[in-house]
């Protein structure tokens, strides 16, 4: 009987060692020891920022209405409702156990000392937040309208994670779950998140109201969306990719009408085998009307594709 034989295990990509790197290459990362320093507090203190903008849209939003929306803040709710316990010592308690197992399964020191201090600043803030805001405020909670304090809780949450994000932190929480759970099984990161925070939230729609959890989940929806905005900003390019017979004619049509500059490969149908050419050039979500238009004068028959371009750098 003839076994079958073992699939061999896919090889992981390992780092290069940095001698095999050109040393020209190394020498030009290497900055003097002011400007590595000056980087390094730059992050801290957008760490510091987020976590503090964070904090306060928990603490004003979240906190007074049990908008539990997901995550480890989500479940500091839902405790501080039965047990009274501050929320902030909450959210630094169900993380101590998340970081060490993030140490020991993620970057070590790099992970751990880019995370501490976002945990320990947005624990820290929010149970000062609580003690001090009420008392600063006439009324308190500042809103009685449920839906505006869920639009406001993502938007400054979002925020908030994003600024922290930007500087190569994180909050903490689940996210650490879920990325252990992409590093070593591949499970996407969106399905974790959707499975923990999830669960979460309909846990506060059973001990408090389903209202709550519908809001709680807007609420984190909007931080997610305000969280990318401020990580990657608003999209004001577009990429236009042209399959064409008339290149030299569509080349020009963009160069003397929008003042771009287009990049030219020989291609070949995959069906009519019929060489053609494909454009690509860059111009602003603005002028593509103009970009249609151009192509249009000079080919009709030109297949076009407009895609999103997040950020564009450089120039030639």
């Amino acid at each position: 009987m003839v076994r079958p034989q073992a699939t061999p295990e896919p090889r992981v990509a390992r780092k290069p060692p940095k001698s095999n790197i050109p040393r020209a290459i190394r020498r030009k990362f290497d900055q003097p020891s002011a400007v590595v320093i000056r980087r390094r507090i730059y992050r801290q203190i957008q760490i510091l920022l987020g976590s503090l903008v964070a904090a306060l849209g928990f603490t004003l939003f979240q906190v007074p209405f049990k908008l539990a929306a997901g995550g480890v803040t989500g479940l500091a709710i839902i405790a501080n409702h039965f047990t009274d316990f501050p929320v902030g010592t909450t959210v630094l308690i169900l993380n101590v156990p998340l970081l060490f197992l993030g140490f020991y399964q993620l970057g070590r020191w790099r992970f751990l000392l880019s995370t501490v201090l976002s945990v320990l600043c947005f624990s820290l803030a929010t149970d000062f937040f609580i003690l001090v805001l009420p008392g600063m405020t006439k009324a308190w909670p500042i809103t009685d309208d449920l839906l505006l304090a869920a639009i406001y809780a993502g938007v400054l949450f979002g925020i908030g994670m994003g600024l922290i994000q930007r500087a190569g932190g994180t909050i903490g929480g689940t996210s650490i779950l879920a990325r252990i759970l992409y590093e070593r099984t591949g499970f996407p990161m969106s399905q974790s998140y959707l499975f923990t925070d999830g669960a979460i939230i309909v846990a506060a729609g059973v001990l408090f109201r389903w209202e709550i959890a519908l809001l709680a989940a807007l609420s984190l929806v909007l931080s997610g969306l305000f969280s990318d905005f401020v990580l990657e900003g608003v999209s004001k390019f577009r990429t236009a990719t042209i399959v064409t017979s008339k290149p030299e004619d569509v080349r020009w049509a963009i160069l003397y009408r929008l003042r771009r500059g287009v990049s030219l490969w020989p291609i070949e149908g995959g069906y009519s085998k019929t060489p053609r050419t494909m454009v690509f050039c860059t111009v602003l979500r603005s002028r593509v009307p103009e970009l249609k238009f151009a192509i249009a004068t000079v080919d009709p028959e030109a297949f076009i594709v407009i895609g999103v371009a997040q950020r564009v750098f450089g120039g030639f």
